[in-house]
């Protein structure tokens, strides 16, 4: 029980001294004065306490009817478009067509002016296969030997006579081949003496 709680002694009643616990001074930023100057300067509207203060419209301006809603383009100028593109009216019984105009232009002679002038039009082939006469084009109808005007038509091509002399060509190897290997053959089988009679006559 002595261990739990502390003796009890009559010194302990007598107030001791209080102990002062200095603290540090505060920090303060040297730019403090900067800022305040500046947040003043450049202080936004919105950012208040509470409601923004906003200026309350006048009675002459009333809310009305459809105000808010969106607003179409103009229609004059797409009704003007529609006015264009009608056709005229027809005419009454009362309305008579102008009369008197006329013109001093000859058409007699500007026609015939314009004919011979004109440059006169090539007539297309044509062949008849019907009894009726019935006519056809003849550009069309596969008839025109085209290709036989050319110049060199029935002519072989070149890359044909190259292949064909690369063939003869690999054709003549391959026999001489063949007779040498033939004539190796025929000389293992004969005698000294035939061998180099053969060689001789060759």
């Amino acid at each position: 029980m002595t261990d739990m709680f502390p003796a009890e002694s009559i010194y302990n009643l007598i107030p001791g001294e209080e102990v002062k616990v200095t603290k540090q001074p505060r920090h303060t930023s040297k730019f403090r004065e900067t800022v305040k100057e500046e947040t003043q300067r450049h202080k936004a509207p919105n950012k208040t306490m509470g409601p923004v203060k906003v200026d309350v419209p006048s009675p002459e301006k009333f809310l009305q009817k459809h105000s808010k809603e969106p607003k179409l383009a103009n229609k004059t100028p797409l009704k003007k478009l529609c006015d264009d593109q009608k056709k005229p009216r027809v005419p009454l019984r009362t309305d008579h067509p102008v009369m008197g105009i006329q013109t001093k232009k000859n058409f007699i002679k500007t026609n015939a002016v314009e004919m011979i002038m004109s440059v006169p039009k090539k007539p297309q082939p044509n062949y008849v296969d019907t009894r009726r006469g019935d006519k056809q084009l003849l550009d069309t109808s596969g008839l025109v030997p085209k290709f036989t005007n050319k110049k060199d038509y029935g002519q072989t091509p070149e890359y044909l006579i190259k292949r064909n002399e690369e063939v003869q060509r690999a054709q003549e190897e391959y026999d001489a081949y063949i007779k040498e290997r033939i004539l190796q053959g025929s000389m293992k089988q004969l005698s000294d003496e035939e061998r180099d009679a053969v060689l001789q006559v060759s």
